[in-house]
């Protein structure tokens, strides 16, 4: 599951059905959802509570060393998911005949050696008065304060108003974490990107700007030692397909407190000054600072090609024609690898995120293959590397898939269903995490009215779990509904159902262990997204797309999950 919203401030892209899709909207009222026959429910029971503990524990081990993507534990366990769905009888559907669709991927990092800046006769240092953004550029000129660097015309707000930063180096204070103050999300969703709203980065490029320099708030500055080995040290990992490396990247450092004090001294305002109001909520009148001031920045990237992958298969269905539709069933297999120890521990195994959707799909597979009869659809299984990253996986497969998405009926997504809230929990980060009996359904009415009635059947004739609309609101502020892999599915007009069991206090933290996970209601929960796959198999139709998708979604973005490693970097791309 992803944590942050930042890339909502980043890019925008606009949901439009897929044209193939959209053609199945009819003004003919959905058909009622028919009874659930019991043969999905005696194939269920071949999911079982030993055979999800087995596989989790493999796949949330240390020896996966997180599944970051790109790394060597995610390659293994995506060898681990091919081996099994290969000795089961499913068909690879991935690339050359193989379970795999690669993904190329790029590793920028900040070649040091060849990186400098100099304010005036001043050479600073990297790492100790700034970091420098991963890139290859060489530029110098006068400099220009430009406020937080937005511009949001709802707001009136305007960083440049009445300056001419063209050719010059834009100066902003602003947030690597968040809108500037007064700023809410819906006040971007209701806008057109580029047009009534432009985040700092981007509208300083079009503002002619050669550079950016970054005052951050005082989180980024509290965490300086983290963030400089993250950025400048370490390096940047980009979907090759989605950044081209011939991209007008705006260079950019991000300075600390001592420099922009230097950069302040002796203008109309100090450094402090400027912070306070910046971060306060106001909106400072931009200036160019002293002509006496210039500043050249020189950045140099050294990079390399590397590749992940999705693991595609396909379970075929038994109608010779209704076989070339499909069920799709989705949950990525990565989580964020290894990072800041807690109690010595360094691996955050990601058992519930999402080891948990990942295991639910080897186990429905496994169980479709032990069963005496065919659903009358395929069934088609994607594990997405990358979810982590910014729905890396999804997003590619939905741009560049390998069967034809206008087959796919509906996509099942499954993104932490293994944890449950104890009785007595007084934990306050526990406080959205659902019970022993409940999961959150977020999406499943959304998009068809269809596909909602018959989740909710096929839930209530069977195990009849809690399902908890909570976040099934436009509204919701914790956008939930963009932050898993079924709104790239979503966005291409194919209607989606998404299990969740809400955040807790090991999210993201390495204490998501496989010895925490409530295997009896992961048994409960994936035991019904089963027999709900097998009805939406077996329809004689597929589910009637009838609804937009409400004002707040249809201008979504894709949001990143980790601002400590990719949200600068992002602002820069644009």
């Amino acid at each position: 599951m992803r944590r942050f919203l930042i890339a909502l401030l980043l890019t925008s892209v606009l949901i439009l059905p897929f044209p193939a899709v959209q053609a199945q909207r009819k003004s003919v009222k959905a058909k009622k959802p028919v009874a659930v026959t019991p043969a999905p429910q005696k194939a269920a029971e071949q999911i079982t509570v030993a055979q999800m503990r087995d596989y989790l524990t493999y796949i949330a081990s240390d020896e996966m060393e997180g599944r970051d993507t790109p790394s060597r534990g995610l390659d293994l366990t995506a060898k681990f998911l091919a081996m099994n769905v290969a000795r089961w009888g499913l068909k690879p559907a991935g690339d050359d005949g193989t379970f795999f669709q690669k993904i190329a991927l790029r590793r920028d990092q900040v070649n040091k050696e060849e990186t400098r800046v100099r304010l005036n006769d001043q050479n600073l240092t990297l790492g100790e008065d700034y970091i420098a953004l991963p890139g290859n550029a060489e530029v110098s000129g006068p400099l220009v304060f430009a406020g937080n660097g937005w511009f949001v015309k709802s707001k009136n707000m305007d960083a440049y108003k009445g300056i001419d930063a063209k050719g010059k180096i834009a100066v902003i204070f602003t947030s690597l974490s968040g809108m500037p103050r007064g700023v809410r999300s819906s006040d971007l969703s209701s806008g057109k990107p580029g047009e009534d709203w432009m985040a700092p980065f981007e509208y300083a490029r079009k503002q002619g700007a050669v550079a950016t320099v970054v005052i951050p708030d005082f989180q980024f500055m509290a965490n300086w030692d983290r963030n400089r080995k993250r950025l400048s040290e370490r390096p940047t990992i980009v979907v090759d397909k989605f950044q081209p490396a011939e991209t007008s990247r705006l260079p950019g450092i991000v300075i600390t407190p001592r420099i922009a004090n230097l950069l302040f001294q002796g203008e109309r305002q100090s450094a402090t000054a400027l912070f306070e109001a910046v971060f306060g909520g106001e909106m400072p009148a931009p200036f160019e600072l002293s002509p006496t001031k210039k500043m050249s920045i020189t950045v140099s990237n050294k990079g390399g090609e590397i590749a992940t992958q999705n693991v595609i298969a396909v379970f075929e269905g038994s109608d010779p024609e209704l076989k070339d539709e499909y069920v799709a069933l989705g949950a990525h297999y990565d989580h964020v690898g290894i990072g800041p120890p807690t109690n010595g521990d360094t691996i955050y195994n990601g058992a519930d995120d999402d080891g948990s959707g990942t295991t639910a799909l080897l186990a429905i597979a496994e169980a479709l293959a032990k069963a005496p009869t065919r659903p009358r659809r395929s069934v088609l299984f994607i594990w997405h590397a990358g979810e982590e990253k910014g729905l890396w996986g999804s997003r590619y497969f939905t741009e560049y898939p390998t069967i034809q998405l206008q087959k796919i009926v509906a996509q099942i997504n499954i993104d932490m269903i293994g944890r449950s809230k104890k009785v007595g929990d007084t934990n306050s980060r526990n406080n959205s995490l659902t019970g022993p009996n409940e999961i959150y359904v977020i999406g499943s009415k959304m998009m068809s009215t269809e596909l909602g009635e018959l989740t909710e059947t096929v839930n209530k004739e069977y195990l009849n779990l809690t399902y908890n609309y909570r976040y099934d609101d436009p509204k919701d502020p914790n956008r939930f509904f963009f932050r898993s892999d079924h709104y790239n599915y979503a966005r291409k007009g194919i209607p989606i159902v998404f299990f969740f069991d809400g955040e807790h206090e090991d999210y993201h933290r390495p204490g998501d262990e496989a010895q925490k996970i409530d295997y009896e209601k992961m048994q409960k929960v994936v035991r019904t997204v089963y027999v709900t796959l097998w009805e939406l198999a077996n329809r004689p139709s597929r589910p009637i797309v009838d609804k937009q998708l409400p004002a707040e979604l249809n201008r979504g973005t894709e949001p990143q999950n980790h601002p400590q490693i990719t949200q600068i970097t992002k602002y820069f791309e644009l």
